[in-house]
This record gives structure tokens, C-alpha cells and sequence, in this order.
């Protein structure tokens, strides 16, 4: 078998867990699989570099950050592959470049266009395991990095254009969770969830895997499995829905949620004037990434519009949208901070009317008031005072984990 193994930061983190890692590979390779490793930088050292960067200059060019930022998994890389020499397993470190990832010509997010395979195909003949730095590739002969969670990127690309066996996402925790356990001590490891189910999770706000990743790994169809490199627990494997009909039965897989939303409401926007393009144009050409979008019709003539943005952003989005009127003629602004965004996801939804009544039940039952709703087959999202966020995953993952598997048990007992 060919595995891609990638390691996170904390899996890393230290040279204790360096040794570790190097002891997990080296019984791979020992077993006899061929194994390609993905690392990402130390512990919270991208944090150090980007603070050195900050105490030089306000704003670094785009340029010399991914140059600099590159430096921290080349760190991990070197080490692991010195460990492993050590210990009998022939080894070799890998820039994203040298292995062969071709990415577009962006700096501090790039997204790869090609994988030449031939150096690692080459090191893999010859019983040698490379460990390939992950966040990063190249660009007409520059240094360019992937961006928030480029590593997990960086490996699932890596076992597409090897056409791998499995990509195994190392980290600190042991698998994919129906929520936060940190917030709710009852929640349950998933032994499987589909890709549909983790890439709305992922985009939900739970940590576990970046969303482009679990996105290319639906694509290339690439047989995803997250562990935990602290222990030997078989983790959560995510799979296609073909694969996983047991797990249908259970209508909500998981309760995600983010804090630190902010609202912003457009109010009588002239249904003439294209609002809502100017608005939603003019916002993505500053960069504002925008979540929720509610609009309202208030009368033939005008619409009022709400959606959210990160809080860091709100400001900057309130002003992009203040350029727009004396164009758009709109009433006024409207915005709020101290909000969080709480989702129920599961492929279950799709076949189960009434799950978002529930949802609305269980928050009223809870007494949170849902300011913004949206939905997708599914998943249903609330947007919420961020002081209720806890209160509300505790309700729902009563409501629809921990009752549906208390039902679950009884019609089996029966």
C-alpha cells in the first residue's frame, strides 16, 4: 500500500513528538507500505515568524511572508528525516517545490494547479520515505504557501496525484467528534462521515480539517482517515455516501459552530439600482468574505439586505458598503457585533421533513433568539447572541445526538 501521512503542528511540536512521529513511520514502512510524510511547521512557530515580521514592518510584502513562512516546516521536514535516519529508516526532506507542487502565481494563498510525482516516485523505488513539507509549492520560480490549513491540503493533493491508498491526517485529537468535546463531555467519535457532511462541518467552523481539503479529497475520490498521532485509536474515516448508508439512520451527524460573527443590514435598497450585485461585488473586490444572506422585501420598490462577516471585519465591511450610497440611495446601516453561528449537519436531513422546526423548538425551549437562519439539504444554521453558544450546542446535541441515540438503544434492546 501507498499512505500519505500528514502531521500537524502539535504533532510536532516538540523533538519528543518528533521521535514519535518517526517511530509511527518507521512502522509503517516496516510493515511494508511505502509511505510519503506531510508536516507542518512546529508547534505555534508560524505564530513567531508572522510577530516577527510585524515588529519590522506594518504591512510585509506578500513576497518575503511566504518566504519567511516557509521556513517553519522545512524545520519540521529536516528534523523528522534526520530522526528517522537515525533510527534505520532511510529517509529524505522535501520543499513543497522540490516535490514536484506547481501552484498559481498568488502569494499567502495559492491554490496548486500541478504535481509533478517523478522525484517522489523516484525516492519511493529506491526504499526511501520522503517528508514533504506541506503549505506550500512554487510559482514561476517563486515561493508560494497555501494559506490557513495548506497542509492538509498540501497531503490530500499529494495522494490524488499518487493515486494513494489512504491519506491519514494526523492530530491531536482522535477523529472527527459530533461536537466540540471542550463544550459537550457526551459527545461521540464518528467512526465514519461522508465528505458532503464533513466539508459543511469544516466550513461550519469545526477545526478538525480545512475545508479545501476535504473538498479535493471528494473530487479526487481520496480515502481520507483522521487520528489522532497520541495514541492508536482507529479514528474517523471520511467516505463517500454510497459507503456510510449505516450511518443514515442518524438524521444529524454533528453540531458545529463559530464564534465572533458580526450582522450587517442594508435597509431600503431600491430594487432598481441592482443592489444586492453592487453590495455582495463591492465587498468581495476589498477581500470581506460573507457568510449568511438574508434579504426582505418590504415593498415593490425597495428590499432590506442582512448578511454576516467575521467581527475582525466588520468594520471595513460597513465602510466598503458606505462608498455604495450615493449610488445605491439605500436608507441606512444597520450592524451588530457579539454574534456566533451554531449548525446542525447530516446527510439524514435530506430524507427527514421537520429537523429545522426542531432545531427553532430546541432553541426556543432554550431561550436563545435566532436572529439569521440558513439552510442547505443538510444543514440548517442559526445565527445567535455569542453569550448563548454553548447553551445552544448542549440543547441540540441533546435534542439530536443523544436522543436519537438513546432511541437507537432501545429499538436494538428491544
Amino acid at each position: 500500500m501507498l499512505i500519505v501521512q500528514k502531521y500537524g503542528g502539535t504533532s510536532v511540536g516538540t523533538t519528543e513528538r518528533i521521535r514519535a512521529v518517526a517511530e509511527r513511520v518507521r512502522r509503517t514502512v516496516a510493515k511494508g507500505d511505502q509511505c510519503v510524510v506531510v508536516v507542518s511547521a512546529m508547534g505555534h512557530s508560524t505564530d513567531a515568524l508572522v510577530t516577527l515580521a510585524s515588529e519590522l514592518v506594518d504591512k510585509p510584502a506578500d513576497r518575503e511572508m511566504d518566504s519567511l513562512l516557509a521556513t517553519g516546516e522545512q524545520v519540521s521536514a529536516s528534523l523528522l528525516a534526520m530522526r528517522l535516519i537515525h533510527i534505520g529508516c532511510p529517509a529524505m526532506s522535501l520543499t513543497g517545490w522540490q516535490a514536484g507542487i506547481e501552484t498559481e502565481a498568488v502569494h499567502k494563498n495559492a491554490r496548486i494547479t500541478s504535481i509533478d510525482t517523478n522525484a517522489l516516485k523516484t525516492l519511493l523505488e529506491q526504499g526511501i520515505t520522503p517528508i514533504v513539507t506541506g503549505f506550500q509549492g512554487i510559482a514561476a520560480g517563486q515561493i508560494t504557501t497555501l494559506g490557513r490549513g495548506g497542509s492538509d491540503t498540501s497531503a490530500v493533493a499529494l495522494a490524488a496525484a499518487l493515486e494513494a491508498d489512504a491519506c491519514e491526517i494526523y492530530t491531536d485529537v482522535d477523529g472527527v467528534y459530533t461536537t466540540d468535546p471542550r463544550v459537550v463531555r457526551q459527545a461521540k467519535k464518528l467512526d465514519y462521515v461522508t465528505y458532503d457532511e464533513m466539508l459543511e462541518l469544516a466550513n461550519l467552523g469545526a477545526q478538525v480539517l480545512h475545508p479545501r481539503a476535504v473538498e479535493n479529497a471528494k473530487h479526487f475520490s481520496v480515502r481520507l482517515i483522521v487520528r489522532s498521532s497520541f495514541s492508536e485509536e482507529d479514528g474517523t474515516q471520511v467516505v463517500s455516501m454510497m459507503e456510510n448508508q449505516m450511518e443514515e439512520r442518524q438524521v444529524v451527524t454533528g453540531i458545529a459552530f463559530e464564534r465572533q460573527v458580526a450582522r450587517i443590514a442594508v435597509i431600503g435598497v431600491p430594487t432598481k439600482q441592482h443592489g444586492l450585485a453592487s453590495i455582495f461585488s463591492k465587498l468581495a473586490e476589498h477581500g470581506v468574505n460573507v457568510d449568511v444572506i438574508v434579504q426582505s422585501v418590504v415593498s415593490e420598490a425597495a428590499v432590506d439586505v442582512a448578511f454576516t462577516v467575521n467581527e475582525a471585519d466588520i468594520d471595513k465591511a460597513v465602510e466598503v458598503v458606505e462608498t455604495l450610497r450615493n449610488g445605491l440611495h439605500f436608507e441606512r446601516i444597520e450592524s451588530a457585533a457579539e454574534l456566533a453561528k451554531v449548525s446542525i449537519v447530516g446527510a439524514g436531513m435530506i430524507s427527514n421533513p421537520g429537523v429545522a422546526a426542531q432545531m427553532f423548538v430546541t432553541l426556543r425551549d432554550t431561550d436563545i433568539h435566532v436572529q439569521m437562519v440558513s439552510t442547505s439539504e443538510i444543514k440548517v444554521s442559526c445565527v445567535i447572541p455569542a453569550g448563548d453558544v454553548e447553551a445552544a450546542v448542549q440543547a441540540l446535541h441533546r435534542t439530536f445526538v443523544e436522543a436519537e441515540r438513546e432511541a437507537d438503544l432501545t429499538v436494538t434492546e428491544s
